[in-house]
């Protein structure tokens, strides 16, 4: 927030900032989807909808979920809310009570460890290293694993790492989660169709025995560019999905009739969205490549190559303990924030709002052209400052 507070004083007093904060598309929702939702409103469709969300929007869902994922569910099954983000807080809140413990590996996406807070269970941080891709390591899990153990909570891809699980670490997470009846598994799938090849997304869900066990969360903001229209889904045994269902009946109701619409239109797109869900993959990935390598240009900077999602999360910790004539110290991820905001006039996002404060997240929900002028200014920036530690 302080970093945000900063670029809109700077951009309020006529500095050009550079914003590579944000975590959502740039593009535009594709027009078919937006069609369905202005004919919603022009057809009347603005009424309450089901708690649970339309009986057609579910049931498109179920086949989604069948075809893509391989994981079957009945529209019982399936609860729709108002955004991914909404999902996750009430599955948190349905399945945890207090002195549970809510498994999280870092990094993390800032709102997790708070969700667990809220429902009074206590939040357990799994670090990761980016010498492994951020991934998580089963031994590591299994280490951590006692009788109040309730929830371990995956992103993949993952928000703010870009890291993809692959399907045999998945296993191996899945026979330490087997020996463990009361731990439930909450799949973050929101990035799934985001992902770069050769990677593949597999859901938790489709893992042998591990359907009962799996709540899993997606929804339509990322892959369809659909972050203001606030749509997601829960899918999971009918009893979870029903206790998260009296939760959202008592929080908000049902999701937007009109957003629902739209959604049932971005699921008739085709297999993972199609032409216009590829089309946006393509940009972000041209976009990655080019980021990769220019970070890869500057001296003493580590760097994971993301899998997926529209996100680097890269190491400057060599940094750390540096002084700059003009600005001070760069103690750690949000000083350097604060520095390349001031000297490089681009707004990123601290690591330790992630758990991993050697690192800061860029996103490259911009284009080419923007992130070349933001890069160039960054190297000026960083040129200023000499690692402390050579890489």
């Amino acid at each position: 927030m302080a970093i945000t507070d900063q670029a809109t004083a700077l951009r309020q007093a006529g500095v050009p900032v550079i914003g590579l904060a944000a975590g959502e598309p740039d593009f535009d929702t594709p027009a078919v989807i937006a069609e369905a939702g202005t004919n919603a409103i022009k057809d009347g469709y603005t009424r309450y909808t089901p708690n649970a969300g339309t009986s057609e929007l579910r049931k498109a869902i179920c086949n989604k979920l069948q075809e893509e994922n391989g994981i079957s569910y009945s529209p019982d099954q399936v609860l729709v809310s108002n955004g991914a983000k909404q999902c996750i807080t009430q599955a948190v809140l349905a399945v945890c009570s207090p002195g549970d413990e809510v498994l999280i590996p870092a990094p993390y996406w800032v709102s997790y460890p708070e969700m667990a807070t809220l429902a009074g269970a206590t939040p357990v941080i799994l670090p990761t290293s980016i010498s492994e891709n951020f991934l998580l390591r089963p031994e590591l899990l299994a280490s951590k694993l006692n009788e109040k153990s309730r929830l371990l909570i995956l992103c993949s891809p993952s928000n703010p790492t870009g890291s993809v699980y692959p399907k045999e670490l998945l296993e191996e997470i899945a026979d330490i989660v087997k020996k463990y009846p009361r731990l439930l598994v909450l799949s973050d799938e929101i990035y799934e169709h985001i992902i770069y090849q050769p990677a593949k997304h597999s859901s938790f869900a489709s893992l042998p025995g591990m359907w009962d066990r799996t709540l899993t969360v997606n929804g339509f903001s990322k892959a369809f560019a659909m972050t203001g229209w606030r749509l997601g889904y829960l899918a999971a045994p009918k009893h979870f999905v029903a206790a998260c269902g009296k939760v959202q009946s008592q929080f908000t109701s049902g999701a937007s009739s009109i957003s629902q619409k739209a959604g049932l239109a971005a699921l008739n797109l085709g297999y993972a969205g199609g032409e216009a869900v590829s089309t946006m993959v393509k940009a972000f990935q041209e976009r990655r490549d080019y980021l990769v390598k220019s970070f890869k240009e500057l001296p003493g900077v580590k760097i994971s190559e993301p899998k997926g999602a529209f996100y680097l999360f890269v190491d400057f910790s060599s940094y750390y303990g540096s002084e700059v004539e003009g600005f001070g110290s760069i103690k750690d991820s949000e000083s350097l924030c604060m520095f390349l905001l001031e000297k490089a006039q681009v707004a990123l996002v601290p690591g330790d709002a992630f758990g991993d404060d050697k690192c800061i997240r860029i996103s490259y929900a911009a284009a080419l052209s923007t992130l070349q002028i933001a890069m160039e200014k960054i190297k000026e920036a960083v040129a200023l400052i000499k690692p402390r530690v050579a890489a």
